[in-house]
């Protein structure tokens, strides 16, 4: 611990240890478990930097009082050189009215507890807080979502945290009544927006890009294709917008679940189009406004910093193209098998499949003629084409995909029916019959009766 000047005053900020499953569990639906507890990690260090620079501008004592971990948890993540206090037992208003009974027992004479789910709290409304304790008992700063942000003492009220029902929109109103009726005087500051729920993800995301240094470097659009994909994409989309100069763009085939909402909440732009992946993508491009376009399926999870090693790659001047090694979330001894014979034939051949995340030029793009609207095989109709272009660079970073395919129908019957179609195709199928077959053989259970028509629509084209 540090000494601090006891006449300063003291800031209070209350986190607690990111852990997966057991940090803004709201959001998981979203998130997933580790998006979520990566989410509190960013949210605290964005917060504690913020108070860390308002309390060298303006004399302020800081203090973290930190829950769901140890001392040296908070100190390996957050530095030494802070002061560390352990949060009581109980509940929310119980830890909360003995933080504010300890500072002033050793002797602050003004004590501001703050969170870090307001991303838009700074420096100025933390001294407005501090000024109106020099005339007022109690200040609170009201959230959105009818609880609050901040709240301030100049001396002891433990009854305003008793029996109040905490996360709920009657937190304020609660607590204003009960400082009425204990005739302590108060004011409140700007009401501000927490991020505890999907919808204030949107939230976030513009502030955490306002608050990002600017780079300079070229905007990757990532397209994103989907349909019914709401128990996936907010994890996905939390590791790509928290890479710089990105956007993310869904194209949607008609979802019928929450999949838009949360793209939207996480402050993704959002296209409908006919369904099949290849049209889907094609009108992503179209709105795009990156230089650099990577189509990623929406259950694929890239590396942190995936966007750095895109641009590099693309600085070559043989490099037409790229995707990422080939890796699935389970691990068993033949899908081991299926990762190195994929990794293998894509090093080799420079022919990576759409789960890969395929990435190039918009200007390549255009001259390609983007995507073939075709139900199935369009990544490798695309692909063939760039070959003929130059170099399809193979990145060492993995793209991580889901096994929920190879679960459903079992990883021998899936790989046998991905060599079969290849084989099929090279035999001169065409992508719509291939499409039926694959449908009859219960591979697209989500898309059934969507392929089946692209595949008549195609297949009328073709005979026309």
């Amino acid at each position: 611990m540090t000494l601090q000047d006891k006449n300063a005053p003291l800031v209070i900020l209350f986190t607690r240890l990111p852990k997966p499953g057991l940090t803004k569990t709201r959001l998981i639906p979203a998130l997933g478990p580790k998006g979520a507890a990566d989410l509190q990690r960013r949210m605290t260090v964005h917060t504690l930097d913020l108070v860390q620079s308002a309390a060298r501008r303006h004399g302020f004592a800081l203090e973290v009082h930190y829950t769901g971990g140890e001392h040296a948890d908070f100190q390996q993540w957050l530095g030494a050189d802070l002061e560390y206090w352990q949060q009581a037992p109980g509940d929310l208003g119980a830890r909360m009215a003995q933080a504010f009974t300890s500072a002033f027992e050793r002797g602050y004479r003004s004590v501001v507890l703050i969170g870090t789910d307001c991303p838009q709290l700074d420096g100025n409304i933390l001294g407005e807080a501090f000024s109106s304790l020099e005339s007022k008992d109690l200040v609170l700063g009201p959230a959105r979502d009818g609880g609050y942000y901040l709240v301030g003492l100049r001396r002891p009220c433990p009854e305003l945290f008793h029996e109040i029902t905490w996360g709920t929109a009657t937190v304020l109103e609660e607590t204003l009544f009960r400082a009425k009726d204990a005739g302590r005087s108060y004011r409140q500051l700007e009401m501000l927006s927490d991020v505890d729920r999907p919808e204030d993800l949107a939230l976030w995301t513009a502030i955490s890009k306002e608050t990002a240094p600017c780079s300079g470097a070229e905007r990757i659009s990532v397209i994103i294709p989907t349909l019914n994909e709401a128990a996936r994409i907010g994890v996905i989309l939390g590791r790509v917008m928290d890479e710089p100069d990105v956007e993310a763009i869904i194209a949607d085939g008609g979802s019928t679940d929450t999949t838009c909402a949360i793209a939207q909440g996480f402050g993704a732009t959002v296209t409908r189009s006919l369904p099949g992946r290849g049209r889907q993508m094609n009108a992503g491009a179209e709105i795009a406004t990156g230089t650099i376009l990577l189509f990623l399926h929406a259950d694929t999870l890239l590396s942190p910093g995936f966007s750095h090693s895109i641009r590099d790659a693309l600085k070559q001047p043989d490099n037409v193209a790229g995707a990422f090694r080939f890796r699935v979330d389970k691990h068993s001894p033949l899908l081991a098998i299926v990762e190195w014979l994929t990794n293998v034939r894509s090093s080799a051949f420079h022919e990576p499949y759409g789960d890969q995340g395929l990435f190039l030029r918009a200007s390549t793009f255009a001259e390609i003629g983007g995507f073939r609207a075709a139900p199935v095989l369009e990544d490798v109709i695309i692909v063939r084409a760039l070959k003929r272009m130059g170099k399809i660079v193979i990145l060492p970073e993995s793209a991580v995909t889901s096994a929920r395919r190879w679960q459903r129908l079992g990883i021998l019957k899936t790989f046998l029916l991905h060599r079969g179609v290849i084989m099929a195709y090279a035999m001169g199928a065409s992508p719509g019959t291939i499409a039926v077959w694959l449908n009859r053989l219960g591979y697209y259970p989500t898309h059934k009766g969507n392929l089946t028509q692209i595949a008549s629509r195609e297949s009328a084209g073709e005979r026309g």
